[in-house]
């Protein structure tokens, strides 16, 4: 059996360019059709756009549009070529943020990491991605049915279940955020069960490399994918684990954060992505990643471009425990207590797990005074460290992500 999903992964770089150079202009023209489009794309000629250094010359799509289209063409923007009824999901992000969900073949293109995973038949897959409003669960279940494997739909939450599930079912698989499987793996050995997982599909956070070797030394294969809820996969890891290969349903570039000109050659930009997908064609979405473009094709035979991973954020906004932590959340924090001058979010990492410090600018007080605010505000409980007006640094920073990811 091959390892590879499909034969687009081993194509040429002239067969590749000369698909995108068919299946862009029509993706230009169904997009032309959306009213989510009409001011951005009118009096383009679909027929110009015919690849990465086309696209260039087209605006770049940010978040903050997708909110405003979606005011204007509710629920979807006006951004989709079906209406909100006739897709099988509709899924809430932070915004809030609508997008649409599919149930064909691979639709999300979750299948071809999972594949690369050596997930396929005979695997039963725990998958620990949320299914609640959010689409990460139903992505990497759309994965799964599209390489055969059997899905046991554990969410979030309820460690000791999930162990015990996961020895009763024969779990071989595991799908979710990068620290919850060790959590999973550490309570099963608390309750003196067994288990049978040899392989892990992860995203939502960065993956560590220590935690990495720690799975690898439990007999796990431990492998990350880059996806949002927008755009499903984006890239993914091979056994080679040497760089992310972008997926083939995708157009990747690499952009001066804030301008979308394309940077050179192995610089750190931030990643903007054409989708190909006809339901929903995002066309130049800023994802607020940054990333590079690695030299040369992976060793493992896959001959798309690859990039370097998730390098950081373009802006503030940091992941932290699986959760986006962005500057206006902070600076609500802030709103909620006059005595509050500023505020600072610190991502650090103990014990291969994400911890998130708030420090707060006031005149003395107790932490625990702000504890209800700041899980309101930032989504996440975190510890709270009461310092004194004008100590925290004057470097317009609310937002400072201290992990290292070497």
């Amino acid at each position: 059996m091959s390892k590879y999903f499909d034969d687009l992964e081993t194509r040429s770089a002239d067969e590749r360019a000369a698909a995108i150079a068919q299946a862009l202009p029509r993706q230009i023209e169904r997009a032309q059709a959306l009213p989510g489009y009409a001011a951005t794309l009118s009096g383009v000629d679909p027929a110009a756009i015919r690849g990465a250094d086309d696209l260039a010359t087209l605006p770049v799509l940010r978040k903050s549009d997708l909110g405003r289209a979606q005011a204007a063409h509710a629920p979807l923007g006006g951004l989709t070529t079906r209406n909100a009824s006739g897709f099988a999901h509709v899924f809430q992000s932070p915004g809030p943020i609508y997008e649409p969900g599919g149930d064909s073949h691979d639709w999300w293109r979750m299948g071809r990491f999972l594949k690369a995973c050596g997930v396929g038949e005979g695997d039963i897959v725990q998958n620990c991605f949320g299914y609640h409003l959010t689409p990460a669960g139903m992505i990497f279940e759309n994965g799964a049915r599209a390489v055969g494997a059997a899905v046991l739909p554990a969410g979030t939450g309820q460690t000791e279940l999930q162990a015990r599930a996961a020895h009763d079912v024969g779990v071989t698989a595991y799908a979710g955020t990068p620290d919850y499987l060790k959590i999973i793996l550490d309570k099963a050995a608390e309750l003196g069960l067994d288990l049978n997982i040899t392989k892990a599909a992860v995203g939502g956070g960065a993956l560590f490399p220590s935690l990495r070797q720690e799975y690898a030394d439990r007999g796990i294969a431990c492998l990350q994918c880059y996806a949002t809820a927008d755009l499903g996969n984006i890239a993914y890891e091979s056994e080679a684990q040497d760089g992310m290969i972008v997926d083939e349903g995708v157009i990747v570039e690499i952009v001066t954060p804030g301008t979308g000109d394309p940077v050179g050659p192995g610089e750190v930009g931030e990643v903007v992505v054409t989708t190909l997908n006809p339901d929903y064609p995002l066309i130049r979405f800023a994802t607020g990643d940054l990333s590079a473009v690695m030299e040369g094709v992976s060793p493992c035979g896959r001959t798309n471009m690859r990039i370097r991973g998730w390098m950081g954020r373009a802006d503030q906004t940091t992941k932290i425990k699986g959760m986006f932590v962005r500057p206006e959340q902070v600076a609500a924090l802030v709103a909620r207590h006059d005595e509050i001058s500023r505020a600072r979010v610190i991502a650090t990492r103990e014990g291969e797990m994400d911890v998130m410090t708030v420090r707060i600018e006031a005149d003395g007080g107790d932490a625990d005074t702000y504890a209800g605010s700041v899980t309101e505000a930032l989504k996440l409980k975190g510890r709270i460290e009461i310092v004194a007006r004008g100590s925290l640094p004057n470097d317009g920073k609310v937002i400072e992500d201290q992990r290292s990811y070497d």
